[in-house]
Parts: structure tokens; sequence; C-alpha cells
């Protein structure tokens, strides 16, 4: 199997060895056999292969289906392609992914760096991740506060090891067709609402679907600009204060509040910082809460893909 195949970038050399597994049983027993030096592959995203190919084995995690055990919960196997997995949500007037259109990879990369994109994050939706480990198979249930999920990060890419074999989701049913709160400046721009509006699923689709599209970042087969690896790079971190300086467009999210400036004279004890969530700002920036730090970003918002499935040795 030439792996160029079936990577985005349509590079790649053979595998070693190839093992597509289809079925959940399939699935398990192929991660149960795992050695260092194998290679786990998702929907072939942020991933580039050497023309020497991968001398291990290769799994491509190709199991389907999306399924409602209960009223506004998805459990989706790993393999399904992430942007069916909004569409499905859609379907079912569920809201908590639609600004995640257009995500190229697998359903069971996405927890792996928390996707997100235009105001939208998968851990807010995530119930539970069910991963096996490599050379057992064994299957573990992790729920939101096992993930350890942050801004692009996650247990799996803290090193914990792992094959993501179904995820849980729940979506927000509570206005059928409906999204939740718009988020993100250019988003809302787009949409010619206002930050904190809601609006129709499938318009939001559409308009996140548009705007990725005019960035190259909806993969097409006829289109070679959009071939791509996926992004790589994330927001800057900065404070408050840096934050206000930068032109009011700049998209922007609160993050945890951070200590005030203090003046102390010389030689005085430092005070304790005041208790948590009792900094405030008054001059937070237009779509923003008045929390203290913000994640700024460029007037070009980072791209956010889905990442490969955990692997118990390399990428």
């Amino acid at each position: 199997m030439n792996l160029a195949d079936l990577t985005t970038l349509r590079v790649g050399g053979p595998a070693g060895r190839f093992v597509e597994a289809t079925t959940r049983d399939e699935l398990l027993a192929a991660i149960a056999e795992l050695e260092e030096g194998d290679l786990v592959l998702g929907g072939g995203s942020n991933l580039v292969v050497a023309d020497d190919g991968i001398a291990g084995t290769v799994l491509r995690v190709a199991t389907r289906g999306v399924s409602e055990p209960r009223p506004g919960v998805l459990r989706v196997e790993a393999g399904e392609p992430w942007d069916g997995v909004v569409q499905a949500a859609i379907a079912r007037g569920g809201a908590g992914v639609e600004a995640l259109s257009g995500i190229p990879g697998s359903a069971g990369a996405a927890p792996i760096q928390n996707i997100g994109a235009y105001g939208q994050e998968i851990a807010a939706s995530i119930v539970a991740v069910e991963v096996a480990e490599p050379g057992t198979g064994q299957v573990e249930r992790l729920g939101p506060d096992e993930l350890g999920f942050g801004y692009r990060t996650s247990v799996f890419k803290e090193g914990r090891p792992g094959v993501v074999v179904a995820l849980e989701l729940a979506l927000d049913t509570g206005d059928p067709g409906l999204s939740r709160p718009i988020a993100y400046a250019q988003l809302a721009s787009a949409l010619q609402v206002r930050i904190g509006d809601r609006a129709p699923l499938e318009r939001v689709r559409a308009a996140v679907l548009e705007l990725r599209r005019s960035k190259g970042m909806v993969l097409d087969a006829a289109d070679p600009d959009s071939v791509s690896a996926g992004s790589f790079f994330t927001n800057p971190i900065v404070t408050e204060s840096f934050a206000r300086s930068l032109p009011a467009d700049a998209p922007r999210w609160p993050q945890e509040p951070e200590d005030p400036e203090r003046v102390l004279p010389l030689g005085s004890a430092i005070p304790p910082p005041p208790p948590a969530g009792s900094a405030t700002s008054s001059s937070a920036p237009p779509g923003s809460s008045s929390a203290p730090a913000s994640r700024a970003a460029s007037r070009c918002p980072a791209r956010a893909r889905a990442s490969r499935p955990s692997t118990p040795s390399r990428s």
C-alpha cells in the first residue's frame, strides 16, 4: 500500500505491512498487536510520510458508525470522517460542533489535540472517549476530567499512550436547529449577527465552510491549492494589557483570570493574591468577556485541523 494515497498531502512511500480495520473487533485485535515503530493512521491529515515509507505496520482506522444511544448524545466510531459527524449532529438539530465544519481527518483524531475553530472546541461537547492500549487492546473509558483538555492539547499529546476507538458527544437540543452562541468575531461578521447571538445550524455551517474555502482550507480533490497537512501553529497567550493594545477587530478569547498588577514598597512583604474570580476588567475588548487574560490572534484566525490518532511511538 502506497501511503501517498492515504494522506492529505498526497506523499508517502509504502508500508511494510498494512492493516485496515473496519469493525471494532478488527480494530481491537490490530491494536493488541501494535509494536514500537508502528503507525496508526486516521484521515491522513497533519501527517507527512517520507518517500521511503514506514518499515513497520501501518494500522488504518476505518471503523464507521454514528448512533444516538440516548437523546442528545452521539456515539461515533473512530474511523468516521469528522465532517460527517458534524453533518449528523446538524441533521439531528443538535448544536455544539457546527463551527467545526470542514476540518479534515477522522473523528478518533479529534480529541487528541482538542480540535477547534471559529470559537468552538470539541472539549465542550465530549462526554467520554474510549481508548485502547497498544499491545493489549484493553479498552478504557475516559471522561472529560481525565482527558486533560487544554488549548489544542490533551493527555494524549502529553504522552499518554492509546488509540481512540470511539467517542461520545453531547449536543445542545434546547433550541433545535439553532447554534450555540456565536463566539468568533469573523464568523459573526459573516453571519451578520452579534457575538453571543444564535443562528440556524445550516447557515453557520455554510458560513464556516465558505470562510475555510476562501483560505484554501476545505479539501477538494479537484483543487491542488487545498492540499494541506493541516495547521501547525496556535494563537499566542498574552496579558490583558497587551490584548487591549491590539486592533479592536483582532480575534481574542478570555482565559483564566490573571493576578492584577500591584505596586509594593521596597522591602515589604508580598501579600497573597486576591481570591480567584475577584479580578475583573472594565476595559475588555469588544466581543470578549471581562476575564483579564486573553488569547489573541492575528487578523487571520489560526487554523485547527484534526491530528492523527495517538500512536504508541511515532507520528
